[in-house]
Order: C-alpha cells, then sequence, then structure tokens
C-alpha cells in the first residue's frame, strides 16, 4: 500500500518521518504532503484550494490518504477533487467537514460560531479555550504556538521532554484564513469512499465526544491508540501498525454529510 500522510496545525512534513519509516519496515510504502500555509520562511497565503492541489498532485489511483487533527478536512477536500483515486482515508484524531459550512466550525463540530466571522482564533470551538492560553496571532495572519509548556501539555505529554522540545524546535506558524472559507464536498458524500477513524486514548486535544461524533458520521468504529494527540512523535512503530489496519476495516453505516 502507498500512504499519503497530511499533517494538522504547526507541523510540517518532517512529524511523519518515524511513521514512513516504520511503515517501510512493514513493507509499505509512505510519502508526507507538505502543506501550505504553514512554512517556516512565512508563507501565509494558503487556501482551500491550495491544500487541495498539494495534496491531488501527488495522488495515485489507491493510495491511503491519513489526515491528522485539521488534516482530516485536507483529505476529504482531495477525495472530493480525485475520488477515483482515494483508495481509503484514515482520519487520525481528525475533523471532518460538515457540508456547505466553514472549516472553522467543522472542526467543533457544532454549528459556527458568530463572533467575529473574521478572526479564526475567536471562532473556535469553546473546548480549546486552554489550549487558546498558547495560541498567539500574528500581524501578517498566521497564528503559533507560543511556549514549549502548551505544546508539552497538548501535544507531546506522553513523550520525553528532550523528545517533545525537539519537535516543538520544529513547530512553525500556519496560515488560518482558510478555515473561514465554506466548503461544498458534494462527490465525496456520492462516492461513499472506504474510511476509518484512529482515536488516541490520552488526547488532550480533540475531545472523546468530539471523536465519537466524527466516527459516527464516517460510519465506523473507532479504532483506539494509546497516547496523545502525537502518536506520529511518541510511538511511530504502533501508529503504523494501526494504519495498516485501519485500511483493513470496513464501515458499519453511510458517510454523513452533516
Amino acid at each position: 500500500m502507498r500512504f499519503l500522510l497530511v499533517h494538522g496545525p504547526f507541523h510540517g512534513p518532517w512529524c511523519w518521518d518515524h511513521t514512513i519509516s516504520a511503515l517501510a519496515r512493514l513493507g509499505h510504502e509512505a510519502i508526507a504532503v507538505t502543506m501550505p500555509g504553514h512554512a517556516a520562511d512565512g508563507d501565509n497565503s494558503t487556501t482551500v484550494a491550495g491544500r487541495r492541489d498539494a495534496i491531488v498532485s501527488v495522488m495515485e489511483p489507491g493510495d491511503v490518504l491519513v489526515g491528522h487533527s485539521s488534516g482530516g478536512y485536507d483529505i476529504c477536500i482531495a477525495a472530493d477533487a480525485a475520488p477515483d483515486r482515494a483508495g481509503h482515508l484514515v482520519f487520525l484524531a481528525a475533523g471532518l467537514p460538515l457540508e456547505g459550512q466553514r472549516l472553522i466550525s467543522k472542526r467543533a463540530v457544532i454549528a459556527e460560531s458568530t463572533t467575529d466571522s473574521h478572526r479564526p482564533l475567536a471562532s473556535m470551538p469553546k473546548d480549546l479555550d486552554d489550549l487558546h492560553r498558547f495560541m498567539v496571532p500574528l500581524p501578517d495572519g498566521r497564528v503559533a504556538l507560543d511556549g514549549f509548556a502548551g505544546a508539552y501539555k497538548y501535544l507531546y505529554h506522553d513523550c520525553e521532554e528532550a523528545t517533545a522540545r525537539s519537535a516543538y524546535a520544529r513547530l512553525t506558524p500556519m496560515a488560518s484564513s482558510y478555515m473561514l472559507e465554506t466548503v461544498s464536498l458534494p462527490r465525496l458524500w456520492a462516492a461513499q469512499p472506504p474510511r476509518s477513524y484512529i482515536a488516541c486514548r490520552d488526547d488532550r486535544v480533540e475531545s472523546r465526544g468530539k471523536s465519537a461524533t466524527v466516527a459516527a458520521r464516517l460510519g465506523v468504529e473507532p479504532l483506539m491508540i494509546d497516547g496523545s494527540h502525537s502518536p506520529f512523535i511518541s510511538r511511530p512503530d504502533t501508529l503504523a501498525a494501526t494504519l495498516i489496519e485501519a485500511v483493513r476495516t470496513r464501515p458499519t453505516g453511510p458517510l454523513l454529510a452533516a
């Protein structure tokens, strides 16, 4: 199998390095997609279309698309654009878009906020308020995760501190304006692609309730993996084995657009 690995906020393709090696040892190919809007050079021009194209440009028929966190939205958008090439979708502690709504509301799996339609941070779901204390808007429109303490507490708390600090040092600000775009994915809902959901038992970013709601909309029984929101850092071998297991599962119900 060939896996396309899509990272979430603040990370980059580097976060999948150990998972790629683990998948290779199990006889599978994996490619980490470089997503726009996360560059260390200050790129803040990402759009939904640009993120879609970053994935579609490297997709081949039968690829397994793996989206972590907000990367779940990205793999859905790519699968809608190229449904004939999406062999399986794996949502790793990830969100699922709601048809015809903004991505910012999809992350919460609730109706979109009316707080401020022009400020992504102001519109984030309430259950991320603690994490928000470490999220800082920058003058260029990007958002940074400021302070090792927040990253350690929410992303890497099951890692050795040295490992967590090494990962934190590679985090970059992320462009967030694309999350205010409205998306419609009719080909995705019609295609009903094979799909699965992996939840992290000690996830401090994606709540159990939110994960359960996404899994229910996917029409799947979630697979469970120990650890934090970042298993590609803390337990890549276990994650690789679980990704392979996920592809072998089948949905038990329909994929729901809303």
